[in-house]
Parts: structure tokens; C-alpha cells; sequence
């Protein structure tokens, strides 16, 4: 009986229960505008919390009935504490007052495009990032954007990879993180495996196609990426974030913040490892990496100081497989000493500050140092004594000219300067900015021999080569836009000097001693009509002109030295922008004078270096839209059609003749209209996401590129085939009490298993009349798989 009267008063009761739990609900806005404040948090005194989704709307179910204190806030605006009395589900709607804190994103303002620019470019926001981060690098996480090919050596996205945006390499494409220069000064390339798991750090990038808007560091000659780094957190959080997967793939990665504390101070970090065995045979890394940031929040003003650094030793694995094995062994390396490594650190510091005089003066300043240093070794066999500058043994009756050997090619370097911005709005018609930076460079290349089966006369760490080179990079900047009824002029100038010296003697033991002093004038106009407010027409011209690389001063002389590049780019494009739409359409034309290109021709130094081709050009039609079908499936397309032509190229092949391989000469091949290398036709990319229920979303990424050609031949025997590869990827967020969120993710590349390859170098030489070509690959890895666990306190 005692049973039965518990069972019947818990029956009884159940139903008060149940309703003693309520949903609370409602938009939080911003009270000026109206506009919804997507991301705003609740917290409830229970410690449930609730992030307001894109429309503004927050939602906490199962709250107890009765008086709560909650707490909304947003960065950026005034926070707000509440009392409320619940006796059952409420609609309770809450408007935010903005603050004086400054946002972060004045730092990258001043290079970036606007909405309605005259500019084409692609924003990619961290959520975008988020939901590709499963420990590959920023190329690969770039994959889905216009006109982008990205590509491994290691082929599983982990270690050294890149990308080419309209068919331009890494060397022409400018990056600058949080406004401040990131490629190398005399290489010019970026080298991601430096910053393994950066992507964790960034908040948003800014992709601009062609030249872009003036900005710092070296000329934009196919496209731009400009990146800014977390900004403030609206309250404490703790992450742990990690993957893992095929090829023994792992990353971790520990995110700390702390919000803003006393209305003034934030800080955060992260601290990631990322390993990986890399699809091809030992192409492993181990990557290390952290990045700390402390701000302060004045009225009106913003003081940042960043820190980040990363650490890689990546076996080798840049020379490709040759064509012959690409059947039968395709994940062939040629490199079997055990410590054929890569091994590099690189740090970076940068003290920003940013300060609004009034509603229509602001300006931000950086001062920036970064340095680097590292090596990579190699086993060498049957080496000339010659080429260390050693003498020749004589043991015995024996004379010994050769030995194998293990060395180590160095570069340490140094790189420092400050940038700036002042922006002038008077009105919402007129916008001018005036910004520039002054930046120098100084590193040292050196080598030694670490062992050696006879050394000669050389001593433990003796340096066989030393060169050292300084560069300083200074530019200005005036760029404005004025507002005159439906249309929006828009005009950027801008001066870059140039001064570049370097002394001793190279790998080669050539003495390398040069300088070179360039200035150039890049000049950009536009213009945007404005249809509706719903779409809008643009159309630009800009110049941009980019100087000669390391290579091309010290494997050439003064005589031979080639000429810097010029490009002429013109964009004309639409944008639309609905509820259910989002696209673009662009034709550009981006003509190019003197462009370096390999030719296999020798100069007056023995170099293989690049030279001017006179003319070329890159035409083409860019398409980018995402749909949204219905409130659970959208669909993001992009597609590149164009041309990419050199009018008049020469080959010149070397020629060798008898048992000793004797150098004859150079046999000259002259082409007319031929594709430039690593262009492909058409580049087109979808993602088809359906998200059945808000927690979870499934989505098929899929990626075509036409083939592509090694050289600038347009010889089919030297190209890269085209390609489809097709990802699956998932996410799942769910939240349990005492955890934000639990985010749990699958990404399966490659799920038909295509077997493609998207980078690549050919070379040839005639022997005894004979003409011989090899081919060398990168091959991407066959069906893998990633997965990932990341909570969020």
C-alpha cells in the first residue's frame, strides 16, 4: 500500500512538474537601428546559455518557474542584467545600447574592399573557416572560393601547400595579416606549414581577385588575402579542439580568453600540434605552433598586441614523384636518408593601436618584427670537393675528389617595420583614406657540412657558402570614394620604392654582390552604380607592377638581370543580394607586360632564371552564387572560364653530346598563343549543404579544374590532367549542462576515390639529338578521412 500511494502522489504531481518548466524566448536587437545582433549571448542564473542565431533570436528551454536574473551581452555593445518573474513560456524581447569601444575591424579597414567597392573579391567569415578545420592548412580550407587551386606536397593537406588564385602562384599573391606583411621578402611566397593550425586564430579573410585595393607589403599580381586574427570575445571561454584521421593525422589544439574584463582588458591564446604522415611515402610533419593576444579598450581607442609563433620539421617531399612511377607507386619518394627534413621557426610580434578622434577621423598604426631562422638537411652522394670549396685529397697512391656528404642550407632573417592608416568620413557621401608603411629586411643564407666520408680541410660548423641580403620596402597611399546620387566614384594612388643589396657568395660559390633601387606608381580607378539597394554594377582599372625575385639578381648579372613586371587589370562586374540569394558575375582582363616565366635559358652566369615575356594576358568570366533553397538546404556554386595565353613564347633546351655528357648548347623552340603554366581553363567548385535539423548539417563539397599545363608549351606530354574530386562533410553541435558546446565532426575527402594530381614541373635536355622529357608530380591522396571533437566551455 505504501507503493501505491507513492506511485499515485508522483502521478498526481507529474503534471505540476512538467509545467513547473518553462521555454523563455526572444530577439535582441541593436536599439538604434533595430537590426538583429546575431551572436549576442543570455545567460540565465541557472548557468544555461543561449547565442542569439542570424535573425537575433535566442531560445532557453526548460527553465524553473519563478525570479531570474539573466545577463545579455554583445562585443561591442553595453552589457545588460535583467530581473524576471516566469510563470510560463515568454517572448521576452531585449534592445542593446552600442558602446565607445572601438571594433577591431578598423585595423584591417584601411586595405580591405568595402561592401559596394569597385573591388572583386570574397569574405569568408569564421564560422566558414570553422566548419572545414579539421587540421589542414589555410589553402585547403580556401579550396571552395573563386577561382582557387590549392595543392600538397605531402598530398593530405598537411605540411607545405599552397594555393593559386586565376592561375597566379603563391609568389603573386599578396598577404598581410592584420594589415601587416606576411610574404617573404625575397622569395615573395607565403609559406603556410609556418603557421600550421593559423586558421584557429583567424576571425575572417578577405580574398581579392586580380589587384585589388592599394595595400602592404609586395604588389597583388593575381590576387590578395587579407586576414585579421580573433577579435574580443563577448565573454570567458575555454576550447579544446582536436582531430584525427588517415595517414596518423592529429591535432590539438587548447583556446583560452577571458571576454572583457573590467570594460578595458582581453586576452587570449592557443596553443596547437598538428603530426601527420603525409599521403606520400614519409612525408611526415610535426607542427607546432601558439598565438597570444592582449588588448585594451579606451573610449574610442584600441591597444593590441600579438604574439605567435610556429615551429615545423617536415620531411621532404618537394621533389615530386616522376611520371613513370605514377602508376605503380604513386605515393614514391625518391628521398630515403632518415633526417631529409625541413626544419624552421618562425616569430611573429605586432603592437597595433587604433584611435577615433571623432565620428569622422579614426587611424590605426602597427609597429611589426618578425623572425626566422632554420634549415633543411640533406644526404648528398659522389659530391665534388670543388663545389664545397675543398681541396682535392691525395691518400697514398689515391687521389680523392668526391665524397658523399650531409648538409644543411640555412637562411636566418629579420624582418621589422610600422604601417598606417588615417580615414576621413565627413559624410555618409565622402570616404578618403591616407595610409602607407616602411618596412626593412635583413637575412643571411649560409650552408655547412654536418658530416662528410672525407672532409678534407673542413672544420666542424665551417660555413662553404655566405650571403647576405637587406631589403627595404617603403610605400604611400591616397584612396577615396564619393557618393553622387546612385553612383559611387572611387579612386587609389599609390607610390612603392624599392631598395634591395646583397653581398658574399651563394650555394653555387658565385659571388652574388648587386643592389637595385625601383620605384613604381600603381594607379587604380572605379566606379559602382547602384540598381536598388539590392544590386549593384562595378567597373575598375588598376596598375600594379611587382620587382624581380631573390632568384632572378643572384643567378644573373647586371647585364642579364630581367626587368620588373607590369600588370594592367580591368574588372566589370554585377552584385545581387536577397534573402535568398547571394551572387556575383565579373569579366576581367588582366593584361601583363614583361611577366617572368621559366624558359630554360642560360644566361652570362650559368642561371636558370626567368625571363620577360613581352606579352601576355588572363581573360576570363568568375560566377559565385549561394542559394537559398529552402530554410534546410542552400547550395554555393562558383565557376572560372577563361584564357590564359603567353603571344609569343621561346624554349631554349639544353643539348649535350658524347659518353661524358658534354654541354653543346641550346636548341631554341619558339610558340605563338600558348596557355601559361598552372592555368587551367575552367575551375568551378560546389557545396550542397542540408541541414535536416538545426543541430546538424551534411554537405557535399565538390571541386572540378581542367587540365593544366607544366610549361608554357601547350605540350600535352607536359600537363596535369583534370580533376573532380568530390568531399563529404559533417557537423553536429550539440550542448550538455556545464558545456557550451560540443561540436562534433567527419570530413571524408575524396569519396570516389579520383586518382589526380594538382601541381607538377617538367624539364628536358637533347642528347646526341635526341630530345628526353621528365615529368614530376604531386600526387593528392586517395578516400581519407578526418574527424574531429572540439567542446567549448
Amino acid at each position: 500500500m505504501k507503493k501505491f500511494f507513492t506511485l499515485l502522489f508522483a502521478s498526481a504531481m507529474l503534471p505540476g512538474l512538467l509545467w513547473a518548466q518553462v521555454t523563455l524566448q526572444g530577439k535582441i536587437t541593436d536599439a538604434t537601428t533595430k537590426q538583429a545582433l546575431s551572436g549576442a549571448a543570455v545567460r540565465l542564473d541557472d548557468g544555461q546559455i543561449s547565442l542569439a542565431d542570424a535573425d537575433g533570436i535566442y531560445k532557453i528551454n526548460n527553465v524553473k518557474t519563478g525570479t531570474h536574473q539573466i545577463s545579455v551581452s554583445f562585443v561591442g555593445y553595453h552589457g545588460k542584467k535583467l530581473t524576471i518573474s516566469l510563470s510560463n513560456s515568454q517572448t521576452f524581447n531585449i534592445a542593446l545600447e552600442p558602446s565607445s569601444l572601438l571594433a577591431d575591424e578598423v585595423v584591417v579597414n584601411a586595405t580591405r574592399a568595402s561592401e559596394n567597392s569597385a573591388t572583386t573579391f570574397k569574405n569568408v567569415s569564421k564560422a566558414d573557416i570553422a566548419k572545414n578545420n579539421f587540421g589542414q592548412d589555410l589553402p585547403y580550407l580556401l579550396d571552395q572560393t573563386p577561382s582557387v587551386v590549392s595543392f600538397s606536397d605531402g598530398g593530405a593537406g598537411v605540411g607545405y601547400t599552397g594555393l593559386r588564385i586565376r592561375g597566379s602562384d603563391a609568389a603573386r599573391i599578396n598577404v598581410t595579416i592584420n594589415g601587416i606583411p606576411y610574404n617573404d621578402s625575397e622569395s615573395q611566397g607565403s609559406f603556410w606549414v609556418n603557421l600550421p593550425d593559423f586558421a584557429t586564430s583567424v576571425d575572417n579573410i578577405q580574398i581579392q581577385r586580380g589587384v585589388g585595393t592599394s595595400t602592404n607589403g609586395a604588389g597583388a599580381f593575381g590576387g590578395s588575402l587579407n586576414i585579421q586574427t580573433g577579435k574580443l570575445a563577448d565573454a570567458p571561454y575555454v576550447e579544446l579542439n582536436n582531430s584525427g584521421g588517415s595517414y596518423q593525422t592529429l591535432k590539438n589544439s587548447l583556446n583560452i580568453g577571458t571576454g572583457l574584463i573590467n570594460g578595458k582588458f582581453a586576452f587570449d591564446g592557443r596553443l596547437s600540434r598538428i603530426v601527420s604522415d603525409g599521403y606520400i611515402d614519409r612525408a611526415s610533419s610535426d607542427l607546432k605552433s601558439f598565438f597570444a593576444s592582449g588588448a585594451y579598450y579606451g573610449n574610442n581607442s584600441l591597444l593590441r598586441v600579438n604574439v605567435f609563433s610556429g615551429t615545423e620539421k617536415t620531411y621532404q617531399a618537394w621533389n615530386g614523384v616522376p611520371e613513370d612511377k605514377l602508376k605503380t607507386d604513386r605515393r614514391f619518394n625518391e628521398f630515403t636518408y632518415d633526417n631529409q627534413t625541413d626544419n624552421y621557426q618562425q616569430d611573429h610580434y605586432q603592437l597595433i593601436y587604433s584611435k577615433s578622434f571623432s565620428d569622422k577621423i579614426s587611424a590605426n598604426a602597427a609597429l611589426h618584427y618578425t623572425k626566422g631562422r632554420g634549415y633543411y638537411e640533406e644526404f648528398k652522394d659522389k659530391q665534388g670537393f670543388a663545389k664545397y670549396g675543398l681541396d682535392t685529397l691525395f691518400i697514398g697512391t689515391d687521389t680523392i675528389a668526391k665524397t658523399d656528404l650531409i648538409r644543411r642550407r640555412w637562411l636566418s632573417n629579420k624582418f621589422y617595420g610600422a604601417t598606417y592608416a588615417v580615414r576621413y568620413q565627413p559624410d555618409n557621401k565622402t570616404d578618403f583614406t591616407l595610409g602607407g608603411a616602411y618596412n626593412e629586411y635583413d637575412g643571411d643564407h649560409f650552408g655547412e657540412i654536418i658530416w662528410a666520408r672525407y672532409a678534407s680541410q673542413s672544420g666542424i660548423r665551417d660555413k662553404y657558402y655566405f650571403d647576405s641580403a637587406f631589403k627595404t620596402d617603403f610605400n604611400i597611399y591616397a584612396k577615396g570614394s564619393y557618393r553622387l546620387n546612385n553612383i559611387s566614384l572611387f579612386a587609389d594612388m599609390q607610390y612603392r620604392h624599392i631598395f634591395y643589396q646583397f653581398s658574399g657568395y651563394d650555394r653555387n660559390l658565385n659571388n652574388v654582390a648587386q643592389d637595385d633601387e625601383l620605384n613604381f606608381f600603381n594607379p587604380k580607378l572605379g566606379f559602382t552604380y547602384f540598381i536598388n539597394p539590392e544590386s549593384n554594377f562595378y567597373a575598375s582599372y588598376a596598375v600594379a607592377h611587382r620587382e624581380p625575385n631573390r632568384k632572378d639578381y643572384t643567378e644573373s648579372s647586371t647585364n642579364t638581370r630581367p626587368k620588373p613586371e607590369r600588370l594592367d587589370d580591368i574588372e566589370i562586374g554585377y552584385r545581387i543580394k536577397k534573402s535568398w540569394l547571394s551572387a556575383g558575375a565579373n569579366i576581367y582582363l588582366m593584361n601583363y607586360k614583361d611577366q617572368l616565366v621559366l624558359t630554360g635559358q642560360i644566361n652570362d652566369v650559368g642561371g636558370y632564371i626567368r625571363s620577360n615575356v613581352k606579352d601576355s594576358y588572363r581573360n576570363g568570366i568568375e560566377l559565385d552564387a549561394t542559394f537559398g533553397i529552402s530554410p534546410k538546404l542552400s547550395w554555393a556554386l562558383t565557376s572560372t572560364f577563361s584564357q590564359n595565353k603567353v603571344k609569343n613564347f621561346v624554349e631554349f633546351i639544353d643539348q649535350y653530346s658524347g659518353p661524358d655528357y658534354d654541354f653543346v648548347g641550346q636548341q631554341k623552340n619558339e610558340y605563338t598563343k600558348t596557355d601559361i603554366a598552372f592555368s587551367p581553363n575552367y575551375v568551378g567548385s560546389s557545396t550542397i549543404a542540408y541541414r535536416p535539423i538545426k543541430a546538424f548539417e551534411v554537405a557535399l563539397l565538390s571541386k572540378y579544374v581542367s587540365k593544366q599545363y607544366l610549361d608554357n608549351t601547350s605540350n600535352d606530354n607536359r600537363k596535369l590532367d583534370a580533376f573532380f574530386v568530390n568531399n563529404l562533410r559533417l557537423n553536429y553541435n550539440f550542448a550538455l549542462k556545464g558545456v557550451k558546446a560540443i561540436e562534433l565532426g567527419l570530413l571524408v575527402n575524396n569519396i570516389f576515390n579520383e586518382l589526380y594530381e594538382s601541381n607538377g614541373y617538367t624539364f628536358s635536355s637533347i642528347y646526341d639529338g635526341s630530345i628526353s622529357t621528365s615529368n614530376y608530380y604531386f600526387p593528392q591522396a586517395e578516400t581519407n578521412f578526418l574527424v574531429s571533437l572540439n567542446l567549448k566551455f
